[in-house]
């Protein structure tokens, strides 16, 4: 038996500390879990999403095309819409560019510039892109538009989600 004796008040200070810290802890996790819960959970990547648009209506004029898709932020899911200019270039292939300027984040539009025709326009800042969506040296942005992913099935165009691309 061990010669160091433990009072009754430390006894009982001691189990009621260790008491208090096992209910602490049992409320404690499940708020840590319902926070961090979402963020750990694994998203599927690499979806695509459908749109309207026919494939074998594209021509080599770009085309404004809008789509919808679920997005979830944390444990929050709201439907979004989003949008890409979609031509075919000189070789059949699909070019699928984001209107959004690289750079403030306005929205440029195809032909919209008298002074500049055949280009993509930024109204914000007179920022140019050329059709394939490099940008012209000497305007604002710094980076061409970026690119969507895109697949075919059934005749219509899915796009994926748009990743930058790199200088020519």
């Amino acid at each position: 038996m061990s010669k160091h004796r433990v009072s009754r008040r430390q006894f009982l200070s001691y189990t009621l500390t260790g008491v208090g810290g096992f209910m602490a802890a049992g409320m404690l996790m499940p708020m840590v879990r319902f926070a961090v819960d979402p963020v750990l959970r694994a998203e599927e990547s690499g979806s695509f999403t459908p749109t309207k648009q026919k494939v074998d209506e594209l021509t080599s004029k770009p085309v404004r095309v809008d789509f919808t898709f679920k997005q979830k932020d944390a444990w929050y899911e709201s439907e979004v819409t989003s949008t890409a200019w979609v031509y075919k270039d000189d070789n059949g292939k699909i070019m699928a560019l984001s209107p959004v300027c690289k750079h403030l984040g306005c929205t440029v539009g195809w032909n919209t510039s008298k002074e500049h025709p055949n280009q993509f326009f930024c109204p914000c800042h007179y920022g140019r892109y050329e059709k394939d969506g490099t940008n012209i040296p000497g305007t604002p942005p710094l980076a061409p538009l970026d690119e969507y992913p895109y697949k075919e099935k059934g005749g219509y165009l899915y796009l994926g989600q748009a990743k930058p691309r790199k200088e020519a």
